[in-house]
């Protein structure tokens, strides 16, 4: 120990001689790691057991069986609920919003509409006063009961312990709080935590319309709880078999129902796919960026102990044993390792805590958990002794292979001019980082293509006023006159061009879908619907407010009210796709569950709906005279500048109506949605690409300054018979260079694969993009020069005399 505790003295001692590789090191090795532990924090909080709860492993959401359809209706849920043997218990959830109105003032709030059985089988406990039960539930509006979250309990009624028995209003209507859940407890989906919990048999009165008794109506998420010793296979057997058994009872609505088991905690099968994909696409390259790291610091402890030979060679000469040698240069890997991660674990936790408390989408109640346990922490600094100390190693060879004699004899030994092990982990080195900086190369392009994506309205020049008409007690007949009112105020608003209505906007998680089928239909089964188009509900304004083009036909009036036929315009897709093109669908008809078949008026060009890498897809809009709705979100378009016309439409709603919650943005702000992932992509793929550069400039360094001091005394011989400048510059940095143009080349060719995954985030995601090509190419040069630019300069400044004289 004693000897130990000297070697690490004179570590120490050495790498303060030394600041340049020892910060190069720490650098390399706090990146890495800082790096890792971030991405498999999300990693492991998205994908690898979401929800962290007690008997988590028994938990399984039930979804239908076609792929993106992960909702069921509340009488489905009630049927395999109860007709089921495989499931303890099954509970039911909706993620809604409700105007929470405390003190006089009403808020935009977000809540889980819920079973009765919600809490007891997900097994929680209340921080403060009680749950409600199953047997509180009595039929519909029953049981008027509100459970707070502990950051609502605190944001809204400072965390009073006597809040137990106060009102809330939501949407008008009186709900008895009756309990706080525990802080740790945010639901039973990942990413969104509710202000509140209330029995699903109430949301009829808050909602203004029931789904309890619409069969045909699939917004409800359900989770079911596995009796012990039941596979998952087996349940889905008997689930199935139930789902056989509806389809027969109900044909209209269940004839292609069908029954998935999915993990729970992203909305179903969400990160199945797309999602899924890219986060393992983006741990794989942070695990790439790590190796990276590694080869990258093999390389400075091979340059390192190249600069080091004849110290090392006299050490042996005077008496040191090899071992006690190699001990030396282990000790100042291990001194490394542990500041390297030291400082690494400090920057990860910092990056943790972030992401933690980062809401990226400030309109979503939108949070992430992001934490790594101890066993996490551990095994970062056993990986940040592997990554100094295995590096290390590799001049363990080097050490028992020294000529003490000839190393005192000369600074400079015969280089082999085959590729060596060195030469292939910097080529390796290079292929990751060319592969890294592609894909971050290939993410700035998206995020930059996406910012100007056709998308089938014009979001610059336009100001959202969204609002949730229920809040202040309208329903969907009283709150179209007050509508139209608005609008009309509006657009006397100086400077206004243009004002319209939507009730969701398109690429904020707006519109719906519906099935729709060829007129004449009198089987409504899904089965045999031509579309499943999104619908909005829009005013004869919308168009030219949100610059929306009509292909053919006219655009609906106000005279498209319930005393004149049904009309409605579509998108080309659905033109396409009903009636074979877009000129030849007006004046056609189709239908819909009912009686009442629709009238296509005119068509619409396409546009993006849900994201901004989807497909086309069918789309129609309805008029709002015919379909009146208390939730809308005017668009005002107008030259002026944001601030100015977002106060003037403050100032016409209040005085309209001063209690209406309202939220006024400029459209491109309220796009945070559909641009997130883009944005997340790009930011997590440019901090890894920066990261890969300056690996691969720190590893081409090292090489070129390894090869130089080699071949110092045969590029003074070379200097002094006559060679010119450039030949001596070939001779130092030639294979370097060649291992970067042949690194750099394999990098790209693996980023093509890449940007296959990549295409599930980023907006058409490619690497052929000429600017991608160039970028990358022009990126791994400008590396590479920068990085030999030192080792070249030494190499041609060489003094073959001083060398000669040495000798």
């Amino acid at each position: 120990m004693n000897e130990a505790w000297t070697d690490v003295k004179i570590a120490v001692r050495r790498l303060r001689r030394a600041p340049g590789f020892a910060v190069t090191v720490v650098a390399t090795l706090t990146i890495a790691i800082a790096a890792n532990l971030a991405v498999f924090g999300v990693f492991r909080a998205m994908v690898a057991g979401p929800l962290g709860m007690a008997g988590g492993d028994s938990l399984v959401m039930v979804v239908q069986k076609p792929a993106g359809y992960v909702s069921q209706s509340y009488p489905d849920y009630q049927d395999l609920k109860t007709r089921n043997s495989v499931f303890s218990d099954m509970l039911a959830y909706r993620i809604g919003e409700a105007g929470a109105r405390t003190e006089g003032t009403a808020r935009k709030s977000w809540d889980y509409e819920v079973s009765g059985n919600y809490f007891d089988m997900l097994g929680v406990q209340p921080e403060v006063g009680r749950f409600f039960h199953a047997a509180d539930e009595h039929g519909p509006n029953s049981a008027p009961y509100l459970v707070l979250s502990d950051a609502f309990w605190h944001s809204r009624f400072g965390g009073d312990p006597h809040v137990v028995g106060k009102t809330v209003e939501l949407d008008k209507y009186p709900f008895t709080i009756i309990g706080v859940a525990p802080a740790t407890f945010h639901g039973t989906e990942l990413l969104i935590w509710p202000d509140f919990w209330y029995p699903m048999v109430n949301a009829p009165e808050v909602n203004g319309y029931s789904y309890l008794d619409r069969r045909f109506n699939h917004t409800l998420s359900v989770l079911g709880r596995l009796k012990p010793g039941v596979t998952r296979q087996r349940a889905l057997e008997n689930l199935n078999a139930i789902a056989a058994q509806l389809a027969k009872q109900y044909p209209q609505t269940n004839d292609r129902m069908g029954v998935r088991l999915v993990e729970p905690g992203m909305f179903g099968d969400q990160l199945s796919g797309p999602g899924r994909s890219f986060l393992m696409g983006l741990l794989l390259l942070a695990v790439l960026a790590l190796a990276a790291a590694c080869v990258n610091l093999a390389s400075i402890f091979a340059a390192r102990a190249a600069d080091r030979g004849r110290e090392l060679a006299v050490r042996i000469a005077i008496g040191s044993s090899r071992w006690r040698v190699l001990r030396q240069v282990l000790a100042e890997a291990a001194v490394l390792s542990v500041a390297g991660g030291g400082v690494g674990l400090l920057a990860a936790t910092g990056l943790l805590h972030w992401l933690s408390a980062w809401q990226p989408i400030s309109e979503f109640p939108v949070h992430m958990t992001v934490d790594a346990d101890p066993r996490v922490f551990a095994a970062a600094l056993l990986l940040a002794a592997a990554s100094c100390v295995l590096p290390a190693l590799l001049t363990a060879r080097q050490i028992w292979k020294t000529d003490a004699l000839q190393a005192m004899k000369s600074t400079t030994q015969p280089v082999m001019r085959r590729l060596t092990l060195r030469d292939g982990l910097l080529g390796v080195q290079v292929a990751l980082c060319a592969l890294l900086v592609t894909c971050a190369l290939v993410g700035l392009r998206g995020m930059q293509r996406s910012l100007h994506a056709p998308i089938g309205f014009e979001p610059q020049g336009a100001m959202l006023a969204q609002m949730e008409m229920k809040m202040s007690g309208y329903s969907d007949e009283s709150a179209l006159p007050v509508e139209k009112k608005m609008l009309e105020a509006a657009a006397e608003i100086p400077g206004v061009t243009a004002v319209g209505s939507i009730d969701e906007e398109p690429l904020n998680g707006g519109g719906s879908m519906t099935p729709v089928y060829r007129a004449g239909t009198t089987d409504f089964r899904t089965s045999n619907s031509v579309a499943v188009p999104k619908y909005f509900i829009v005013t004869p304004g919308y168009l030219q407010a949100a610059r929306l083009r009509l292909v053919a036909g006219r655009n609906i009036t106000w005279a498209d009210d319930h005393g004149h036929p049904a009309v409605v315009l579509i998108n080309e897709t659905m033109a396409r796709k009903i009636f074979g093109s877009a000129p030849g669908s007006v004046g056609q008809h189709f239908a819909m569950p009912g009686p009442t078949d629709y009238e296509v008026v005119g068509v619409v060009e396409d546009g993006k709906y849900d994201s901004l890498t989807e497909d086309a897809k069918a789309a129609m809009f309805w008029p709002l005279a015919q379909n009146p709705e208390n939730e809308i979100t005017l668009v005002v378009r107008s030259p002026r500048a944001t601030a100015e016309i977002a106060s003037a439409v403050g100032t016409m709603l209040e005085k309209i109506d001063p209690t209406l919650p309202v939220t006024i943005e400029s459209w491109p702000e309220a796009m945070e949605l559909a641009l997130f992932p883009a944005r997340a992509a790009t930011v997590a793929l440019g901090v890894l690409g920066i990261l890969a550069g300056l690996l691969a400039a720190t590893g081409i360094f090292g090489m070129a300054s390894y090869t130089v001091v080699r071949r110092l005394r045969e590029l003074g011989i070379r200097v002094a018979l006559g060679a010119q400048r450039r030949q001596v510059l070939r001779a130092a940095v030639g294979r370097t260079v060649v291992l970067l143009g042949a690194g750099s080349v394999a990098g790209l060719a693996l980023g093509i694969l890449g940007s296959r995954v990549l295409a599930s985030v980023v907006y058409q995601a490619t690497v052929y993009d000429p600017v991608v090509l160039f970028g990358a190419m022009a990126s791994m040069v400008a590396i590479g020069a920068a990085a030999a630019m030192v080792p070249a300069r030494r190499a041609v400044r060489v003094d073959p005399a001083a060398l000669l004289r040495e000798e």
